[in-house]
């Protein structure tokens, strides 16, 4: 089963540090979101496989589906 990575805000995409199918670990981290001129780093909490599910540029809400990681 693959965990999910959410949004907890309101935030515009600003960078995604990994691309699909890249192994990632535990800490790094897999997208940078920016809210109120705040750049928020998105960490994995997780080891595996990261399907990216967002585009740099997406706004996403509180809840949305960012990444999953098998």
């Amino acid at each position: 089963m693959a965990d999910e990575i959410r949004a907890e805000m309101v935030a515009n995409v600003w960078k995604i540090v990994v691309a699909d199918g890249d192994t990632i670990s535990d800490g790094d981290t897999v997208v940078i979101l920016e809210s109120m001129k705040m750049e928020i780093p998105v960490i994995a909490e997780v080891d595996g496989t990261v399907t990216v599910k967002v585009s740099e540029g997406d706004v996403v809400q509180e809840g949305d589906l960012i990444a999953t990681i098998e």
